[in-house]
Order: C-alpha cells, then sequence, then structure tokens
C-alpha cells in the first residue's frame, strides 16, 4: 500500500467549495495586499490563539524576523534558541546580524531545555526564542521566569504549533510575540507562503504593522528601515475557511497518534521504537516523530515500500556549515545531535485510515524485526 507523508488533496476535498467561494470573493474585490481578508484573518487567529491581537505576515520567517527587527535586535546582540528546529529559527537571528546561541534539547519532547538556559545568558543576551517543535508546546513558565529575571524579551516558535496549550495557554500567546507559519504542510496552511505573529502588547503591534510595510506611517513617511513582509489577501481567505476545520483535524491527529501507540504496542516493538511522548496539556501532532536505530537504512526500506517518511532534522543548526563561524562542534550539543541521527516521521495527516496506519506499522515492524 503507498501512503503518503501528507496528503493534502484530500483535504481540499473536503472543503473545495468553502475555499472556492472565499478565494473567489477576493477576485470580485480585487484586494489583494493586506485589506479585509487580512484584517478578518487577523482576528480570528488572536481570539483562537488567545492573544490580543495577531499581525499577517509573508511567511512564518518573516515572523521571526521581523519581531527581532521590530525590537532593533541586530549586531552585538545573543539570542538564545534551539539548535533542532528548522533553518528559520537561527537563521532568522542571524540575519539580523546577532549572534544565535543555541541550548540543547529535552530527548523526550525535542524542545529547549529550560535548565539549560541560564548558563547561556549574558549581558549581550536580547531574547529566548523557544521553539514548540512537532506541534507540542515547550516548558513555558521557567522560561518566562528566567527571561522576567534577566529583563529579556520572549519570542515564541510556534510554527509547528497552533492550538497546542501549555498550563491552560495557547502556544503563541504566552511570550511577547507568538510567531506561526501558513506554509502549505502546516496543520493550518495556507496556498503558499504566509505567517502570522500574535501579541497582546498594542504598542508591539503596531510597530509589526508599520515593520510589515517597509517602517511607513503614513503612506510614504518612512521612520524605520522594515520590509516587505505583507500578507496576501488570498491567503488569508484561505487561512481563515480552514481555521474553522483546525480543531477537528487536530482531534484527528491526536486519534491517529492514539492509534498509532495502540499498533506499535500490539506489534510488541517497545524496546526497538520511541514513541513521542505528551508531556503538556495538548499536542497537536504536526509531526508523529519516533526514534529507531538503523534510522536511515529503515527511511530506504519505507520509501521502497512506498510509504512515506521524513528526517526531520538530519543536521542540528550548530553544526551546520553556515554557521561554522559559531564555533560549535560534534559533541557540544549531544541530546540535539542524538536526535537528528535517530528521528523519523511518520504520516500523521487527519485523513490517514486505518489501513494506512497499519500498513505503516506493518513496514516499520517488518523491518525492525530483520536487525
Amino acid at each position: 500500500m503507498n501512503v503518503p507523508l501528507l496528503d493534502l488533496k484530500a483535504q481540499y476535498a473536503t472543503i473545495k467549495d468553502e475555499i472556492d467561494a472565499a478565494v473567489a470573493a477576493v477576485f470580485e474585490s480585487q484586494y489583494f495586499i493586506l485589506g479585509p481578508a487580512v484584517e478578518s484573518c487577523e482576528k480570528a487567529v488572536a481570539a483562537y490563539c488567545g492573544s490580543d491581537h495577531a499581525v499577517g505576515v509573508s511567511s512564518g520567517t518573516d515572523a521571526l524576523l521581523i519581531c527581532l527587527m521590530a525590537e532593533g535586535i541586530g549586531h552585538g546582540d545573543e539570542v538564545i534558541t534551539s539548535p533542532y528546529t528548522f533553518f528559520a529559527t537561527g537563521g532568522s537571528i542571524a540575519r539580523t546580524g546577532a549572534v544565535p546561541v543555541f541550548v540543547d534539547i529535552c530527548p523526550t519532547t525535542y524542545n529547549l531545555c529550560p535548565n539549560k538556559i541560564e548558563e547561556k545568558i549574558t549581558g549581550k543576551t536580547r531574547a529566548i526564542m523557544p521553539v514548540h517543535l512537532y506541534g507540542q508546546c515547550a516548558h513555558m513558565d521557567p522560561i518566562l521566569e528566567l527571561a522576567a529575571k534577566h529583563n529579556l524579551l520572549v519570542i515564541e516558535d510556534a510554527a509547528q504549533a497552533i492550538g497546542a496549550s501549555y498550563r491552560g495557554r495557547r502556544a503563541g500567546s504566552m511570550g511577547d510575540y507568538g510567531c506561526f507559519s501558513f506554509f502549505p504542510s502546516k496543520n493550518l496552511g495556507g496556498a503558499g507562503d504566509g505567517g502570522m505573529v500574535t501579541t497582546s502588547d498594542p504598542n508591539k503591534a503596531e510597530r509589526l504593522r508599520d515593520f510589515r510595510n517597509h517602517g511607513m506611517n503614513p503612506k510614504y513617511f518612512h521612520h524605520s528601515i522594515g520590509g516587505n513582509f505583507r500578507l496576501d489577501a488570498l491567503q488569508a481567505a484561505v487561512v481563515e475557511v480552514k481555521l474553522r476545520h483546525l480543531d477537528a483535524w487536530s482531534e484527528a491527529r491526536k486519534k491517529n497518534a492514539d492509534r498509532y501507540r495502540a499498533l506499535f504496542t500490539d506489534r510488541k516493538l517497545g524496546d526497538k521504537v520511541s514513541l513521542p511522548e505528551e508531556k503538556e496539556d495538548r499536542h497537536i501532532y504536526n509531526q508523529f516523530v519516533i526514534r529507531v536505530p538503523q534510522r536511515d537504512k529503515l527511511v530506504a526500506y519505507l520509501k521502497q515500500e512506498g510509504i512515506g517518511c521524513e528526517i526531520y532534522y538530519p543536521v542540528p543548526l550548530h553544526l551546520q556549515e553556515c554557521f561554522a563561524y559559531l564555533g560549535y562542534k560534534p559533541g557540544d550539543l549531544p541530546n540535539s545531535e542524538q536526535a537528528a541521527d535517530e528521528t523519523l516521521a511518520l504520516p500523521i495527516y487527519p485523513e490517514l485510515t486505518d489501513a494506512q496506519a497499519e500498513a505503516v506499522v506493518e513496514t516499520v515492524a517488518e523491518f525492525l524485526e530483520k536487525i
């Protein structure tokens, strides 16, 4: 059986009429950049995330970047973050001229380990950028306490975690800023690139709105050098339609995760497969990530058998060639390096059928029973 890693066509088929109507309305309006569709989407996302404001931007990467720019973070500054994440996290810090300072992760959640942060704080540290990886919130209370103690900003990279919660608070609502991506493969994906920043500080929200439009306010008057970080109205329209279905999709992902656990248990693979652990209130399973021996050989076997899978992420950021100037070496952040060597994401999309899930586990079992 062929099982794709993600099946966006199956999702689109269930909401085609709603999406088509929303897109048609934008074309009828001929208002493609910012405007009413974007404002409506911003209000809906802010309410969903438990924040007072949301500012639509051009991508999840630009969501991170604009927060740093709006706070004047740049040359001479340091920002603490995770090395085990998509490149945009560390890359956005470096693009401002600031220095990304990488702190190791917790081996079970893959999120930033709070008790390793304080030793990395210096007089140059301006912010902490925790990542809510794979759909589960980082352990935020100690991070927020450290930030308050040292007068640091907290910029949540919630690109994979919209709808996840931590002790009653939604991802993106706990720090100074929450950054989201609407890349099509995300739980809440658009029809191209798009992103959003949430905040409950009206002054920060207003500054973000200026910075996404070249630092311009009023028109043709520029008090700051921002960027072209505006969210397209077409993307906003698609995202707002999908937002209405997001909780149902998240519950379906959770059921798929529970089904995987039962199937792996039935096959008695607990000594060979480490399954994701739910540590916080609500894990929304952007990915279902397992740890296995001989990971790369398993990947080749799964692909040979038609089972979709992906390695997130094969090289942690501190060992990427472009960050060699920072001076990290293998062994410096062992939990991140081990995760990069051992983890593998399996299909978890809401439309995954029982038969498909069974095929995935059966194929993994076939490989593991041979080694």
